[in-house]
C-alpha cells in the first residue's frame, strides 16, 4: 500500500463539501439537498462509484463548476466519495442536509481552506484517510481577536 496526498486548490469564493456516500442516486440526492434548500447556490458535484463502471457521476446547475468537481474526484479516485464544489453558498447552509442524505456515510470537511486529500492506495483501489484542511494554528486567540471574531459573525449576519 502506498499514502498519497491529492491537494484540493479552493478558488477564491467558493466553498467544498468532501465526503462518503454509498450509492448511485446520491448524485441526484445531493443535488435535491443543495438546491431545495438555497436555490440561488451555483455548485457541481461529483460521486464516485465503487462497482459496475466506476464511474465520476456528475450533476450541478454550473457545467465549469461540475467540470471541476469531476475532475478533481476522478484525481482522488476513491470509490464512493463525493466531492461538491459551490459558490454563492456556505457549507453551514446546507451541511445538515447533506449528512441527512440517506446515501451520505461521512463528511471529511467542509471549508474554503486548501485541502489536502490523504489517501491510501491498495491493489483493489483507493480509499480517504482523512484530510488536512487549512493551516495549523499559529497561537490561542486574545481580547482582540475575539472581539474581532464576535463582529466579524455579526456583519457577516451569523449572529444578532
Amino acid at each position: 500500500m502506498e499514502i498519497k496526498k491529492i491537494k484540493i486548490e479552493v478558488p477564491e469564493g467558493y466553498n467544498i463539501i468532501l465526503g462518503q456516500s454509498h450509492f448511485i442516486k446520491t448524485v441526484e440526492d445531493l443535488y435535491e439537498a443543495i438546491i431545495n434548500t438555497v436555490p440561488g447556490a451555483k455548485f457541481g458535484l461529483a460521486f464516485s462509484e465503487a462497482s459496475g463502471d466506476c464511474l465520476i457521476r456528475y450533476a450541478g446547475n454550473d457545467p465549469e463548476i461540475e467540470i471541476m468537481a469531476s475532475k478533481k474526484l476522478l484525481e482522488i479516485a476513491a470509490g464512493h466519495s463525493f466531492l461538491i464544489i459551490m459558490k454563492d453558498v456556505f457549507p453551514i447552509n446546507i451541511l445538515q442536509r447533506i449528512k441527512d442524505v440517506p446515501e451520505v456515510v461521512n463528511v471529511f470537511c467542509a471549508t474554503a481552506n486548501p485541502v489536502e486529500v490523504i489517501i491510501v492506495e491498495s491493489d483493489q483501489g483507493n480509499g480517504i484517510i482523512g484530510v488536512i484542511d487549512g493551516f495549523r494554528p499559529k497561537r490561542i486567540e486574545n481580547e482582540e481577536d475575539i472581539v474581532y471574531r464576535k463582529k466579524f459573525l455579526r456583519d457577516i449576519g451569523y449572529k444578532f
